[in-house]
């Protein structure tokens, strides 16, 4: 049996993202897919890109968070440079629904 190629996996794993309905049923399925670290991971992402949305300085993201600067710095490159449009996207979103 031909395996798939990673981008496929990852397509497939987006639409299994798709299916669900609520923040428990969220939570549910990413508790079982990552590790505790991995969740932990992708949560203070997520919340610095929030804080740098926020125009929010380095020192009080650390403070706030514990990302490392090199994270931080990762994380504000992604916002401004490499940026497919999806943290915008999210944060709109959220906004909207305030």
């Amino acid at each position: 049996m031909p395996t798939k190629p990673n981008a496929e996996f990852t397509r497939d794993l987006f639409r299994a993202i798709l299916t669900l309905e609520t923040v428990e049923e969220c939570e549910m399925f990413f508790k079982d897919l990552c590790t505790i670290p991995e969740l932990k991971a992708l949560s203070q992402r997520f919340a610095v890109a929030e804080m740098l949305e926020q125009n929010m300085v380095y020192n009080k993201i650390v403070e706030a968070t514990g990302a490392s600067t090199a994270t931080i710095s990762r994380v504000k490159r992604s916002l401004d440079y490499e940026n497919a449009g999806g943290y915008n996207l999210v944060f709109a979103r959220m906004k909207d629904e305030a």
